[in-house]
């Protein structure tokens, strides 16, 4: 049907007419009552039929006229047309009652399965008995009988079975299918209820809104037929089939806009990226083109794919100018999702907006990715936890209804929806059909009023098809044969709706010039999106033009004065009167306050809590999350006090941390949930967004940062070098041989240092009280967002050794190299043995015991920027040094060894020996039997002093 519309070819057909009629009635007869019953040619052009404006000019849709005609003959049979009104003592009308409410309750609950939501059409209705009206015994004769309807919102408090069956089906099995009633609470369900069954999930828009959504659908379609013939064979991830989604993002976005929403934070894969960077943020054009002729600027030292890339923008809205970011975003399907949420979270807690009114998170998902990656779930867990809440998030999912190359049910999934996921935390779901751009529409509208009324995530599914292959050098029918054959018959959703507004009367040639009139946009490279905003700035913008093209080796003022120091000490160290402290912990306070007044070394729990105290009190808000960050894994922390005298749950904490100043910044502990890769993925997203907190995650065990190793890889590692994003996360992630096994003693530090390039973070291992306290205020009071990586002790954190006097807090600074802490003779040194960590203190007893005085020892620091001057300055002290020992408790595939050698022998004098002293190669990180660690502990010692082994390395 190239010429004209499908409405004017049915004007034109004879179908009706003659000897066809009756058997055409039928098919359409069953059409009505099951659309998937006809062959597909019928379908189609039945399909069309309800395009057709109704007599009275409406939109409504035409219903089974069997059950109408059979009920008036079979009253007739009875003797007249009697209504029958359902109340009384009389048992079957009782039950017919019942019956009537079990039918109600069964379209709320399953009807969104009947519901017409594939535009391939390749399914029939499955069987649910429960939703057709025989299964509770009605027979067609009970069709004009009359019951109450009150609990519903179809604005009859009595229907007749027929009209409550039409709006039963209208409202649940037409192009919207709502998924809701697994909500507990029931003003949330009541909501819904009303808001669809008010209106039978049929928008009601003017003309204007109409050419508006037709203008949406054209601009999706038309930017991905420019790429195709543009950029032939060029991977894009086309949006083609799922164009209805753009319609979808404008909706949202010009709606939270006139609800007070500020910023919108967008987080989605690859497909359909292009598409909405111009159509929805108002990327120009010409910019992206620039990308694929390969003219743009490539000032990154990596850089990225375009498809990967973010982008902001502020665009004008009914309630005032919103603020548009697409987060950066690699590969990794659905990472992004806890890296967004955090992103909100900060920029909530900028604006003082701790329900999430003016920012608004949104999520957009493939089919495949929502079912199978566990960062969702995850991410999911999170949104109603008080430390990670963002008001509610929105879910779109672009459901092409394949995954790469599966597309079969009994292998895609073992759910029914994709969206079952989100069931765990209620929230509802909206599947929509994405070749009526109308519902689309209307599900997002629904879908945002719910978020901005309750707080709570929402989905809206797009059921909808994906044109091309998985990128546009795939050939798809390879493995879907019969779903490309659908396909290739399908004219498309621009062209679809095009011709139902044609129908309409809203002019036959409106569709063709749209398209014209955005391909002339795109020849000319211009905006699609009006009106972008190019000279607003918000009062909430953050400036990172302070922490732009520093170095590392910058200075920062670490050390505090001593009288600030004790005034500090003393409001960490101090509880209310009324609050009963556990003994153990007034203990800890009891010698924090000891050490606060300089009359005991510092240990590592104050040294850490000083650090936290002098930063709010500067004004740094911290943010500490993760498992048992409160108390601390090994209780070494306490920033969390619980009062042993509470009789409530909800009651009974004291934060000393948040009481150490009249005007402090925030001091936030959060003990998260049991997750790594969605809490370090948020806090990664909320320093992206706030230069200025300093935000912490906290590894119970540090081995447990392998189960966030899509995070640190793709986004802490490399963020900055593909993205140019700078960011200043601090991870702290305990590490330390002392016996615990294989899972609990390293924290990799291997996996860092291998990770360490371009400058792209800073990997240290502090081994006393006042190093982690320099360290963590270096982190904030210098100028500098890189990445932090503290290998943090266990035994440490309680060993007198690695205490600190309080003269090294209120002076120095964070040492990157520590000298020998001996009084050495400098040319009596023969060996210098080279380590970082706990390790240390083992070789420093050694030393001791066997009375050496040739050889010395210093401590790397800081692992990474190896600080290759301090080093060298430590070397040059030894002028006759004639071995240089590494010496680490990780095995020798793993720590540090690999990297620093090449450092180590970079600084070396000509005949200068490295050897290494540790444990042999090791699949396993650490072993599981305290006799054999113990045995590997003295070897590994006993070798830093003994006659080089093994590798050696000659300069």
């Amino acid at each position: 049907m190239s010429d004209g519309t499908v409405y004017t070819a049915y004007q034109g057909n004879s179908y009706l007419f003659g000897g066809n009629a009756p058997y055409v009635e039928e098919m359409y007869e069953n059409y009505l009552a099951n659309p998937g019953s006809v062959s597909d040619v019928w379908r189609d052009y039945f399909d069309a039929l309800q395009n057709v404006p109704a007599a009275d000019g409406s939109d409504a849709k035409d219903v089974p006229h069997l059950p109408v005609v059979n009920a008036f003959a079979e009253r007739a049979k009875q003797g007249g047309t009697r209504v029958v009104v359902a109340g009384g003592a009389d048992s079957e009308l009782g039950r017919k009652r019942t019956a009537v409410q079990q039918l109600i309750a069964a379209y709320r609950n399953v009807g969104a399965r009947w519901a017409d939501l594939d535009p391939l059409k390749r399914t029939e209705r499955e069987k649910i008995p429960e939703l057709d009206p025989s299964f509770y015994g009605f027979t067609d004769a009970d069709q004009e009988a009359v019951f109450n309807t009150s609990n519903t919102f179809f604005g009859k408090d009595s229907m007749s079975l027929r009209e409550l069956m039409n709006a039963l089906r209208e409202t649940y099995c037409g192009t919207i299918g709502a998924e809701y009633m697994y909500i507990t609470d029931q003003t949330r369900k009541r909501w819904w209820q009303q808001k669809l069954e008010a209106i039978r999930s049929k928008p009601s828009f003017n003309g204007e809104r109409k050419k508006h959504i037709l203008d949406r659908v054209t601009a999706a379609e038309g930017l991905e037929r420019f790429l195709h013939t543009k950029y032939v064979g060029q991977k894009r991830f086309s949006l083609e089939g799922g164009e209805s989604f753009i319609v979808a993002m404008d909706e949202l976005i010009q709606l939270a806009g006139a609800k007070g929403v500020q910023e919108i934070v967008i987080g989605m894969a690859h497909r359909g990226r292009l598409n909405v960077l111009v159509n929805t943020l108002g990327k120009m054009p010409k910019d992206l083109f620039a990308e694929f002729d390969h003219t743009a600027p490539e000032d990154l030292p990596s850089g990225d794919v375009k498809y990967h890339q973010g982008f902001s923008s502020d665009v004008s809205t009914p309630g005032g100018p919103v603020h548009l970011s697409l987060a950066f975003n690699p590969s990794h399907l659905e990472i992004v999702n806890p890296v967004v949420e955090g992103s909100v979270r900060a920029r909530m807690d900028r604006r003082a907006d701790p329900q999430g009114k003016q920012v608004l998170p949104v999520q957009v998902h493939g089919d495949a990715a929502f079912a199978g990656q566990g960062v969702v779930m995850e991410t999911l867990a999170l949104a109603e936890t008080r430390g990670y809440f963002t008001g509610g998030t929105v879910h779109i999912v672009i459901n092409n209804q394949i995954g790469f190359t599966t597309s079969d049910p009994r292998d895609a999934r073992s759910t029914l929806y994709c969206t079952d996921v989100v069931k765990m935390i209620e929230a509802p779901v909206l599947h929509v059909n994405g070749d009526d751009p109308e519902a689309v529409a209307l599900a997002t509208q629904l879908a945002l009023e719910y978020r901005m009324e309750f707080a709570k995530d929402v989905v809206v599914d797009i059921i909808c098809f994906r044109k091309l292959g998985h990128n546009e050098q795939d050939t798809p029918s390879l493995t879907q044969p019969l779903m490309y054959k659908k396909i290739a018959q399908h004219p498309g959703t621009r062209r679809l709706y095009a011709d139902k507004l044609s129908a309409q009367g809203m002019g036959e040639t409106l569709g063709d010039d749209m398209v014209k009139a955005y391909r002339a946009a795109m020849d000319a490279g211009k905006h699609t999106v009006d009106p972008v905003l190019t000279n607003f700035k918000s009062k909430y913008a953050v400036d990172w033009s302070p922490f732009l093209g520093k170095k590392w080796t910058d200075a920062g003022e670490t050390a505090i004065p001593l009288a600030e120091w004790k005034r500090l000490a003393e409001r960490i160290t101090t509880v209310p009167d009324s609050f009963t402290v556990h003994p153990l912990v007034k203990k800890v306070l009891e010698d924090r306050a000891t050490m606060g007044r300089g009359e005991a070394n510092v240990d590592w729990g104050m040294g850490e809590h000083m650090a936290f105290a002098s930063l709010v009190a500067s004004g740094y808000p911290v943010r500490l999350s993760g498992e048992d960050v409160g108390r601390g894994t090994f209780t070494h922390r306490h920033a969390v006090l619980h009062d042993q005298s509470r009789e409530r749950w909800d009651e009974g904490t004291f934060v000393p941390l948040q009481n150490v100043a009249e005007n402090q910044a925030p001091f936030v502990c959060i003990d998260s949930i049991l997750s790594e890769e969605a809490v370090l993925g948020f806090e990664y997203g909320y320093a992206s967004n706030d230069p200025n907190t300093f935000v912490i995650w906290e590894a119970q065990f540090g081995d447990f940062a392998n189960g966030a190793q899509v995070v640190i890889d793709q986004f802490i590692a490399s963020g900055e070098v593909k993205w140019g994003r700078v960011n200043g996360i601090t991870l702290l992630l305990p590490h330390g041989y002392e016996g615990q096994g294989p899972e609990h003693s390293s924290a990799r530090l291997e996996r860092f240092m291998q990770l360490s390039a371009d400058m792209n973070m800073q990997v240290v291992q502090p081994t006393t009280a006042s190093q982690i306290f320099h360290v963590l205020r270096r982190q904030m009071v210098r100028p500098l967002r890189k990445p932090l990586i503290i290998m943090t002790p266990k035994s440490l954190l309680r060993n007198k050794d690695a205490t600190s006097p309080l003269s090294e807090f209120t002076k120095g600074g964070f040492q990157t190299v520590i000298p020998d802490s001996r009084e050495l003779k400098a040319e009596k040194v023969k060996r210098l043995v080279v380590c970082s960590g706990k390790v240390y203190y083992d070789l420093a007893k050694k030393r001791e015991e066997k009375g050496l005085d040739d050889a010395a020892i210093i401590r790397v620091e800081q692992l990474y920027p190896f600080p290759h001057k301090a080093f060298a300055a430590e070397l040059k002290k030894y002028p006759n040094v004639a071995d240089i020992v590494w010496c680490q408790d990780e095995p020798q595939n793993q720590g540090a060894w690999f990297f620093i050698q090449h450092n180590i022998h970079e600084n070396m004098l000509d005949g200068q020996k490295l050897g290494y002293a540790g444990r042999a190669a090791s699949a396993s990180p650490a072993v599981g039997y305290s006799h054999l660690h113990a045995e590997q502990q003295k070897a590994l010692v006993d070798a830093a002093f003994a006659k080089l082994k093994g590798f050696v390395l000659t300069k």
